[in-house]
């Protein structure tokens, strides 16, 4: 078997990322940026390994060909990466520092997120290269993941309820109307049969937005763990929210999002809950179960991120709407919202960011107590912002406006949101701890079934 080109660099200038619906919208924007930043910032020697993830072997076709040209354009187009170069830059030394391969899974589907998982853990990934811009690469073992992105979903939507459109503009203003709407119309009760053949249902929403990913992390643990011997930092499960999640979205006696039109704000708020409580001594003992390794290894970290007001097709919009939703996006923007970066490559910026910093700057910010927002200024600079949490605050505690004002976290706030109490942060923590429980039984349950 012929070692993989990336074999010949040390571990530290290597890099394994595995995104989760990356064939489209947001997902191949995380790509995309992944592949930018990367080039941009790591050694002229270090390469990056990218694995997104689809439904089905052509789709995983067409995204790697995509995410090829993708990468071929950005060499040869790049000022900044000539830069680094000067007058010897050469874009096929950065084209062969990008492999892209790709697993199958559907998040609906439990068997195919165990034999993903096996896949990656036990058997061998091809990608073989039609161009010589870009190393062949035929049935190669990963060493390890870095970061895993869980960016798949669906909104389980009907479309657009117009008495609440009007209403919503009317009564909060066209900013908060298109950043934390209730005019989407939701359907209820929507389930599927995640083991094919068996008559035992799960919310459908829930399935695909966290019970699938949560699955597939915990099969993935042991790449993403590392011996305490090593150099390089824990792996990462960076999960992705919406800003769209509050307090009222989620309830215990509904965790499977059933019975409520708001399925997909419900699970986001329960992947807000599940993140930001991984580290806390109410949730330690459900987690050290989820992310159990031997004592002479380090768990994976846990982090949170969401992409902003994106338009994608996510939402079912016709075309006439879509252009038009657009439009108001734009205008938004223009108005001084800081979480309209629009287009699903400037939605990427926070999901990407985790995957990318180092280790010691996320842990400096005590970054697995926060929530990670792409944002964007009026003219479309994109940066990285803390969010609010309702119940949690932007990390966790109480704070005076003072502060809050001082770091620059004031702007872009929901309407209507009071800033966090003692009181409301044992409750979220305990909460933490409950969901978790959960969790951890529906995996037990579901793991004997398959």
């Amino acid at each position: 078997m012929v070692p993989p080109p990336w074999d010949r660099a040390p571990e530290k200038d290597t890099l394994f990322v595995l995104v989760t619906g990356a064939n489209s919208g947001i997902g191949f924007g995380i790509c995309q940026r992944l592949i930018d930043d990367y080039l941009t910032t790591r050694s002229l020697t270090s390469h990056l390994i990218l694995i997104p993830t689809t439904r089905s072997a052509k789709k995983s076709q067409e995204t790697i060909t995509a995410l090829r040209a993708h990468t071929q354009q950005f060499a040869e187009s790049s000022p900044a990466l000539r830069a680094r170069t000067g007058d010897n830059y050469d874009p096929h030394q950065a084209t062969r520092r990008i492999h892209i391969l790709s697993v199958q899974i559907d998040l609906c589907n439990l068997p195919t997120i165990t034999a993903a998982a096996n896949q990656l853990l036990t058997g061998t990934l091809s990608s073989p290269s039609p161009s010589p811009d870009f190393e062949s690469l035929e049935n190669v073992k990963i060493p390890r993941l870095d970061s895993i992105i869980f960016n798949a979903g669906i909104g389980g939507w009907y479309g657009l309820n117009w008495a609440k459109v009007a209403h919503n503009i009317l009564t909060k203003g066209i900013v908060s109307a298109t950043t934390w709407p209730t005019f989407k119309g939701g359907n209820s009760g929507q389930t599927i049969h995640p083991i094919p053949g068996s008559k035992e249902p799960m919310g459908e929403v829930f399935c695909a937005n966290v019970f699938g990913h949560y699955l597939f992390a915990h099969n993935l643990v042991p790449l993403l763990s590392r011996p305490k011997s090593s150099s390089l930092p824990p792996g990462r499960i960076i999960w992705e929210s919406s800003i769209d999640a509050d307090w009222d979205t989620f309830s215990l006696e509904d965790f499977q999002a059933l019975k409520t039109d708001a399925a997909y704000e419900s699970t986001k708020r329960l992947t807000d809950i599940l993140a930001l409580t991984s580290s806390l001594p109410t949730s330690k003992p459900h987690v050290d179960k989820y992310l159990s390794v031997s004592k002479d290894r380090t768990p994976p970290k846990i982090y949170l991120a969401h992409p902003g007001i994106v338009q994608t097709t996510l939402f079912p919009l016709n075309a006439f709407m879509f252009f038009w939703y657009q439009v108001v996006l734009y205008l938004v923007r223009l108005l001084g919202s800081p979480w309209h970066p629009i287009t699903g490559y400037n939605g990427s910026l926070a999901p990407a960011w985790l995957a990318l910093q180092e280790q010691e700057a996320l842990d400096s910010e005590e970054a697995e107590r926060v929530k990670w927002g792409s944002a964007a200024d009026r003219w479309g600079k994109c940066y990285v912002k803390k969010t609010e949490v309702d119940g949690w605050g932007w990390e966790g505690k109480v704070e005076e406006v003072r502060e809050l004002k001082k770091k620059g976290l004031m702007t872009g706030r929901k309407g209507g949101m009071e800033l966090v109490s003692e009181e409301r942060l044992v409750e979220f923590k305990e909460l933490g701890g409950v969901v978790w429980k959960r969790m951890e039984e529906l995996r037990g349950e579901w793991e004997k079934k398959i």
